[in-house]
């Protein structure tokens, strides 16, 4: 595209493309902006070298003098976007990207594989942080993704509300608490489950947690206590009928003396799973698999789609994809207890401000150049606990249901120009 551009001269035409979600899945009332900062990271490196351009001569993609122009590549134009942790619906224009044609079309494939997938992450996240209350839920899905990915992911899940994670890339990278505990292949190593116990506790200390149900539960529970002493941190259950072998392991615990010790359940737990957990002794909750892949929804389905271009709305009319045109302008809509009401865009112009609206968008960069605006991973998993909050009862649930609240879209007032460029305002 941006070699036919650079041919046609239509390559520095300006140019605002938005990135929003038609719709939220089947099973979610609500998305979580996630990996902004992630994107952010990569724009600021995003150039083309010596071996990316190499490649592309040797495969023919692009000609010389689109090469001399990737080159010298480097972003210059404007980035605005809903703040990370913030909660979205359909249509709400998460990020827009502003500056030429061939500058924002390269971007393309960076914003949505980032937000996407952490996004995605994020939102499956959110549901297993509100079906588990006050109870911690710690991280442990990267053995089940790309190692990328698996990091991403972590520093996602922590954002929406996960208390740690198990993989320490994600704590020296992003400061995310790191936890997590032996696995059954060092209870097998040992001669026998006490040895194996001793060990660990003769290197973390009595506070550890430590996994009881590679043989007998049971007999575990016995065995760590015995060696741990009654002080015993913690122990893990990852198999089982978890409901019920918590009750039994709590009250096997408090007639050992160990009060105090903690229970952690995991095992293929999503937030269903965790919901039907609540009324059991559980202390903590390790989610994996679920958690990295979106649980069932790997991705959040945003589109980057192009809505003006030199200031005039341009719009895909597409049946089943069609686009509203024009830049929008999104502001959320609350009732004096804090509890949101309403979405509302407007392209090309801000709708009219009433008491308890909140502007939806920050500006993230300006002229190529980042701006610091002090949102770091920690600010955002602050601001998604408030954006959750503000959520109507019924946003919350984990049944299917409509978005958590309507978005409403006041389209940008007819111009003259080419009907092909024109979206009309139904669309």
């Amino acid at each position: 595209m941006v070699q036919a551009a650079l041919e046609a001269g239509t390559a520095e035409r300006h140019c605002v493309f938005e990135t929003f979600a038609r719709r939220l899945p089947d099973t979610r009332r609500y998305g979580v902006v996630a990996g902004t900062g992630r994107l952010l990271d990569l724009l600021e490196d995003f150039r083309f070298g010596d071996d990316e351009l190499e490649a592309l001569r040797a495969q023919g993609v692009v000609d010389e003098r689109t090469c001399r122009w990737l080159r010298d590549f480097r972003f210059t134009g404007d980035v605005d976007g809903y703040r990370e942790g913030d909660v979205y619906y359909p249509g709400s224009p998460v990020l827009t990207v502003s500056g030429t044609f061939a500058e924002c079309a390269l971007l393309e494939t960076l914003v949505l594989s980032v937000l996407n997938h952490d996004s995605a992450v994020a939102a499956a996240a959110a549901r297993m942080v509100v079906a588990a209350g006050d109870r911690p839920v710690i991280e442990m899905g990267s053995r089940r993704t790309h190692e990328e990915s698996a990091i991403a992911a972590a520093r996602a899940a922590y954002l929406a509300g996960f208390a740690s994670t198990s993989n320490l890339a994600a704590g020296a990278r992003y400061g995310v608490p790191t936890a997590g505990t032996v696995a059954h292949s060092f209870i097998l190593l040992h001669d026998s489950e006490t040895d194996a116990f001793r060990a660990a506790v003769r290197a973390q200390g009595t506070q550890t947690t430590l996994l009881v149900d590679t043989y007998d539960i049971r007999e575990g529970i016995r065995r760590a206590v015995e060696v741990a002493g009654p002080d015993l941190g913690a122990i893990r259950i990852d198999s089982g009928d978890l409901a019920v072998v918590a009750h039994q392991a709590r009250a096997q615990l408090d007639e050992l003396g160990a009060h105090r010790t903690r229970i952690v359940v995991s095992g293929d737990l999503d937030e269903y799973a965790i919901a039907a957990l609540a009324a059991a002794p559980v202390d903590a909750y390790g989610a994996g698999t679920s958690v990295v892949t979106g649980s069932g929804v790997p991705t959040a389905g945003m589109v980057y789609k192009l809505v003006e271009v030199d200031g005039r709305p341009v719009a895909k009319r597409s049946l089943s994809k069609a686009t509203q045109g024009g830049r929008k302008v999104a502001v959320r809509r609350h009732r004096p207890s804090g509890t949101s009401t309403e979405e509302v865009l407007r392209s090309q112009a801000r709708p009219e401000r009433r008491p308890g609206d909140r502007d939806l968008q920050v500006p993230l960069v300006r002229k190529g150049e980042r701006v610091d605006d002090g949102h770091d991973l920690r600010a955002a998993r602050e601001f998604h606990r408030t954006a959750r909050v503000a959520l109507p009862w019924d946003g919350i649930k984990l049944s299917r249901g409509e978005p958590a609240i309507p978005t409403t879209l006041i389209p940008a007032p007819p111009q003259q120009g080419s009907p092909e460029q024109q979206g009309s305002p139904q669309q």
